[in-house]
Order: C-alpha cells, then structure tokens, then sequence
C-alpha cells in the first residue's frame, strides 16, 4: 500500500530548518570567517567587533512561527489530500478481495464466473493506475513543499541579514560574528565575547516592528 513518510502531520521547527541549513554555515566558511576576523585584528588595532545571536533571532522573529504556520498548513492539505487517495486505494482493493471471494464460490455458473472475472481484472488494472498516481502525487507534492519552504526560507533570512547589515553599520562596526555558530567540533567558535558587543536584541526588536506592519507572507 503507498505511504506518504515524507509529508508527516508537522514539519520541524521553521528556525530549525534554518539553523541547520542557513544559520550554521558550513565549516569551510566558518574558517574563511574567522581567517578575516584574525586579518581584520592584524591590520587595524582597533577593529570594532559585534555579535549576534542568530539562533535567538529565529526563535523571537515573529515571522519564523508565521512561516511555520504556512509549513504546516500546507502540509496538512496535502497530507489530507494523499490520505483521501489511499482511502479509495482501500476501498478499490476491498471490492477485488470480495470479487475474488465470490469467485471461489462453487455455486456460480461459469458464466457468472466469467462476468466477475472481467470486472475483477477491471478493477485490478484499475487500482495499478491508482496506485501510479498516488506515488506521482506524493513526489510532486513533496517537491512543491520543499520548494515553497525555500523560498519562505531565503525570504527569512534576507531580512534578517539586511538588518544585522544595517545594525552593524551604524555601531562602525568591522566584523559581526553569529555567536551561535559551530566549529568542526560542533563547539561555539566564540568561546568569550563581553555582553556589550552583543546587539542580538536590538535585531529581533528591529526586526518585528518592521515587519508586523508590512503584508502578509506568502505562500
């Protein structure tokens, strides 16, 4: 019988998602970052350096749970949609078992025979093709949520971007370091950094009242 594993009822956490695929950069560029952060400290004895929390800013970003909402809507319509499908898959095999049940029933003319015979081979090349869609639809539908979760996804992260850009900006600042990121060793590249350099609730305050006032996400 077809299932759907990849479409469960709730997708992860939308900053989840983004932590592990965005956020927390590969490790070839967190050591190109930190090679410009030792060049930048080489060359000017008082480079200014931030950070923020990106981690904290998905989590506090209104628009992360909107997304997840949209995720999960969209989810569950096509969720909903595969389920009704295998339910007449069920129901089409049902009518085979009882056909073949009747079949094995010594009291039926061989005509009669022969008449549930052609509808049951009916039936069966009926929920083949059946079965063909529903795998088709399973794809497809997997593919168009994968692909509105990244559009959704660089939506999110541009904004937050632009807004430690801007941010960082305006303190003259030389580098910004996401705090939350990890080495090889999945250990926190910024072992100590003093809290006055950390602007991480000035993005998330910029961030919400910005957007709350701009249009709905869309799908």
């Amino acid at each position: 019988m077809p299932t759907f594993p990849n479409l469960p009822g709730r997708v992860r956490t939308f900053e989840r998602i983004l932590s592990a695929n965005i956020v927390r950069k590969s490790a070839l560029r967190l050591i190109a970052f930190a090679a410009c952060l030792i060049s930048a400290v080489e060359t000017r004895a008082q480079a200014k350096i931030g950070t923020v929390d990106l981690d904290r800013v998905l989590k506090e970003y209104h628009k992360s749970k909107e997304v997840e909402a949209k995720l999960n809507e969209a989810t569950n319509a096509a969720k909903k949609e595969f389920d009704d499908r295998v339910e007449a898959y069920k129901k089409a095999l049902d009518e085979i078992n009882k056909l073949n049940a009747q079949l094995d029933t010594p009291v039926l003319s061989a005509g009669a025979k022969a008449a549930k015979a052609k509808e049951r081979d009916e039936k069966i090349a009926n929920i083949k093709n059946m079965e063909r869609e529903i795998n088709d639809f399973r794809q497809t539908r997997e593919q168009q949520l994968q692909q509105q979760m990244l559009r959704l996804r660089e939506g999110i992260v541009k904004e937050i971007t632009d807004v430690v850009m801007e941010r960082g900006k305006s303190r003259n600042l030389d580098v910004v370091f996401d705090k939350s990121g990890a080495s090889l060793n999945r250990i926190s590249l910024l072992l100590l950094s003093p809290d006055s350099v950390d602007f991480t609730a000035d993005v998330i305050t910029e961030l919400n009242k910005k957007e709350r006032t701009k249009s709905p996400i869309k799908p």
